[in-house]
């Protein structure tokens, strides 16, 4: 497995988790079309893509084609490369039947092509956690639960709250929001949020028993 510093774009979960087993990223699925109605989203894949830098990783199909060029042309340019899986004709295992123009997606692919995909698109490839830029650390879920984000009755509002005050999509799961704060920001950046949100009033706040 190899650690990318870009954040990758793939249009599903399946495509996703073939992807997660070779490469250590964050990854966002576009959840196909949905991206073209998902303006959160798309402010997310702008900032990653001004921030840590951006790989599209479509199918070779019409579709995969019809969502990179939606994206291409709504992102900051010298922010995105693009990687491309090869024309292969077959069926997933998953599926009763091939797709509509009969080629395996990036979930079909065999681990090696999305890897050479990934690099002949320049990824980055970060030799370990101290390659990472000038961070001093990632946030961990250890932070989450001493400012209250996790294990607290009121936590689901106070990652709400942050989400809202960093511009961040509403509806991610506390593992992805997790994933986006290291890819954008750096450890003394999230506690800076952390602890305005501490200190603002109109924000859900701890309660002194825990």
């Amino acid at each position: 497995m190899i650690r990318i510093r870009e954040a990758i774009v793939v249009e599903g979960r399946y495509d996703k988790n073939a992807l997660s087993q070779v490469v250590d990223a964050l990854i966002i699925q576009t959840d196909g079309f949905a991206i073209f109605h998902n303006g959160e989203k798309r402010t997310l894949l702008a900032e990653l893509a001004r921030k840590r830098g951006l790989i599209l990783l479509t199918d070779s199909d019409g579709a995969g084609f019809l969502i990179r060029n939606h994206l291409k042309g709504m992102l900051p340019a010298d922010g995105v490369r693009q990687a491309y899986i090869p024309d292969v004709y077959g069926k997933e295992r998953r599926k009763r039947r091939p797709g509509r123009e009969g080629k395996l997606g990036v979930e079909g692919m065999p681990p090696q092509v999305l890897v050479d995909a990934l690099l002949r698109a320049g990824a980055t490839v970060l030799d370990g956690p101290a390659s990472d830029g000038a961070r001093t650390r990632a946030i961990t879920k250890a932070d989450f639960f001493r400012d209250g984000l996790t294990g607290r009755p009121d936590s689901a509002a106070r990652r709400a709250a942050l989400q809202a005050r960093l511009h961040l999509p509403e509806r991610l799961t506390t593992n992805a929001l997790l994933e986006v704060l290291n890819a954008l920001y750096d450890y003394p950046s999230y506690q800076e949020a952390a602890a305005e949100l501490a200190s603002d009033p109109a924000a859900p706040q701890r309660s002194e028993n825990g």
